[in-house]
């Protein structure tokens, strides 16, 4: 295999190369976290993954600014097998339309995977969060296809102890409470160089 083959793999990347999805990133709602990623903001029809030392450090407060603006689109906002029901008068609190809001909570793993990917591939939901208790590289490709597929911001939440394992998503981030906020540290980050941790000043839970 020459190495201009093994550049044409989907699951290569160069650290230099724009990301291959058009229209540019979705914001964040950060100034100083859409400034690093490339596009300025998320990554779309694309999974990023993020890692947290435990829950509720402000990983949710970190996606709302963003759910908000998707909710007043005609796509579905789903959530899959979260470690805790969303709490509505919270969300409605973040101008997020609850009509918009969709929760699945599958019994098996294997029915959280089947629920993400299906969700990712279909293009009727504008982003997927999803907290898949187990994966591996295989099932990690999968949604990162489907994701494509459907042309859908996937957002997987694990915690840390994955950091080290390799990983398909476009976007990786771990996450630290910080005295401020939130301090965000970039792991992979498609179509940029990785940049030093970002401090998000985040507002208070409703």
């Amino acid at each position: 295999m020459t190495l201009d083959t093994l550049l044409q793999r989907r699951d290569i990347w160069r650290g230099g190369r724009l990301s291959p999805v058009t229209g540019g990133g979705l914001s964040t709602g950060f100034p100083e976290l859409d400034a690093v990623l490339p596009g300025g903001g998320w990554p779309r029809g694309a999974l990023t993954e993020i890692l947290t030392t435990q829950e509720g450090i402000g990983e949710l407060r970190l996606m709302l600014p963003t759910l908000a603006r998707l909710s007043r689109g005609d796509r579905w906002i789903a959530w899959i097998a979260p470690p805790r029901l969303p709490y509505a008068p919270a969300l409605a609190a973040a101008e997020i339309d609850l009509s918009r809001v969709l929760l699945v909570c599958p019994r098996a793993q294997t029915d959280a995977l089947w629920a993400t990917e299906q969700a990712l591939r279909s293009g009727t939901c504008a982003t997927v969060l999803a907290w898949p208790r187990q994966s591996n590289d295989r099932a990690l490709r999968r949604l990162q296809l489907a994701a494509e597929a459907g042309k859908t911001c996937g957002f997987l939440f694990h915690y840390t102890r994955g950091a080290g394992t390799p990983s398909p998503a476009a976007l990786r981030l771990r996450l630290e409470p910080n005295i401020q906020g939130l301090l965000v540290h970039i792991l992979k980050c498609r179509g940029s160089f990785v940049a030093g941790p970002v401090v998000l000043t985040l507002s208070r839970s409703p």
